[in-house]
């Protein structure tokens, strides 16, 4: 990829990262509607989320990285990208095409948030009150 190309990738993969902490939010959201403290849940995803994605991905064992990769695709829009923007052979061994691919799941998930919230507005009963 030349430097040019990788100049411009990044700010689609920006708008990426916006797209799954949107995502996220909604999800917080549609998790008010059946429990008291989604807030903190959401915080552990968000702000742990965050300080995981300043790390290698191979730094992390097999389950975590099933997570921030397929559960909450942290590593689609950020680790993925970041290693086709730099050059870098991932030391994991997936493809560098996955890079250039992967922060369309950011846009995925955002789209699973909206049908999650709603199934949660469908499905919502008040307490009466």
């Amino acid at each position: 990829m030349t430097t040019r190309r990788r100049i411009s990738f990044s700010p689609a993969t920006a708008i990426a990262l916006v797209a799954l902490f949107f995502a996220l939010v909604v999800l917080q959201g549609t998790m008010s509607f059946w429990t008291i403290e989604s807030l903190e849940v959401m915080n552990v995803v968000t702000y742990g989320g965050v300080q995981a994605a300043q790390f290698p991905l191979s730094l992390y064992n097999g389950w975590l990285r099933g997570v921030l990769t397929y559960g909450v695709p942290l590593a689609c829009v950020a680790y993925f990208p970041i290693l086709l923007v730099l050059g870098k052979a991932d030391p994991l061994g997936t493809p560098p095409w996955l890079g250039a691919v992967s922060p369309i799941a950011g846009f995925l998930f955002l789209g699973l948030a909206f049908v999650a919230w709603r199934f949660g507005v469908r499905h919502y009963t008040s307490t009466g009150s």
